[in-house]
């Protein structure tokens, strides 16, 4: 199996966290997204920093069609995907806006489901591979705040869910990551609980070690995983006179 991995989604900070803390132990690093200007600071650094080979490609998730063809044309089969891809959306606007709340929807649940399973198909054929989705902790239970990117992120969840169960007897293993808050910058400017948020960096960690040792769902901060628990356990009834 090859000793790569490939990030998809790979401008946003955890990715980039990601691309180094995987490089540091001698991953070469294929970074996939829309804009690959953008990455190319990213290309120059890892290769200099941790002397890997890194290449850029460019992957829309809500391009379906683009698929097989993106994959084809990779450098190799990686032996590590990693599924960054999502964006947060606003609530209000997805509640009013059919076309906002559909690029929620497919950038959150379609698109990455869709990669990844073209992907584990390969897996599949060759007999072996990691699969690691970020998900969230938002998918755990719908809640007003955000229940349309919650329900994405249920479905996704729901998906890895299944594939790992799929590939259970084989040498094919499904990571599902749920990083709770994480101090980045699409979380600038919110007045976050600092014991519920991680940095980049510390969820590239918790994510190489769930690799390493096969572990099936993380939450970075292990807290979030008793208040989720909490919330979703509590009688409809009650949680109906909750604000979360």
């Amino acid at each position: 199996m090859s000793r790569s991995i490939l990030i998809l989604g790979a401008n946003s900070d955890i990715a980039r966290a990601c691309a180094h803390r995987f490089a540091q132990d001698g991953y070469a690093v294929r970074l996939a997204a829309r804009d690959t200007n953008a990455l190319a600071s990213d290309v120059t650094d890892i290769a200099l920093r941790h002397r890997v080979d890194v290449t850029a490609h460019a992957f829309d998730a809500l391009d379906t069609p683009g698929f097989a063809a993106f994959l084809d044309a990779l450098p190799e089969l990686p032996g590590t995907v990693l599924c960054a891809v999502g964006v947060m959306g606003d609530q209000d606007q997805s509640q009013t806006d059919p076309d906002a709340a559909a690029r929620v929807l497919r950038s959150n649940f379609e698109g990455p489901a869709l990669i990844l399973g073209l992907l584990a198909e390969r897996f599949e054929a060759r007999g072996s591979g990691t699969i690691i989705g970020i998900s969230s902790v938002a998918g755990d239970r719908g809640r007003a705040s955000n229940y349309v990117y919650g329900a994405a992120k249920a479905g996704f969840t729901a998906f890895l869910s299944g594939m790992r169960n799929r590939f259970a007897r084989s040498d094919i293993h499904v990571v599902t990551v749920k990083p709770g808050f994480v101090a980045t910058r699409m979380t600038e400017g919110l007045d976050l609980n600092p014991r519920l948020t991680a940095q980049p960096d510390e969820v590239a960690d918790a994510i190489f070690a769930a690799q390493t040792k096969r572990r099936n769902v993380i939450y970075v901060k292990p807290l979030w995983r008793w208040i989720m628990t909490i919330i979703r356990v509590l009688p409809e009834v009650v949680f109906k006179k909750t604000s979360l």
